[in-house]
């Protein structure tokens, strides 16, 4: 299983075609690196980055 990531909000999926949390259809397999948040409520990561629920989110999504 592939796992792909949200061009949008950069939330990595493992099944489906649509992101669960954006509702964008722009997902791509073409991502590198990854973090985890847990509690985005007190993580700066998750801040910067806009997270609002936990999960695994790409760093970097390339073309």
């Amino acid at each position: 299983m592939v796992e792909k990531a949200c061009r949008s909000c950069h939330l990595i999926i493992s099944e489906g075609s649509q992101c669960p949390i954006c509702g964008s259809k722009e997902i791509t397999d073409k991502w590198a690196s990854y973090m985890v948040i847990f509690d985005p409520e007190n993580s700066e990561l998750a801040k910067k980055i806009g997270a609002k629920i936990p999960g695994k989110y790409a760093i970097s999504i390339k073309g």
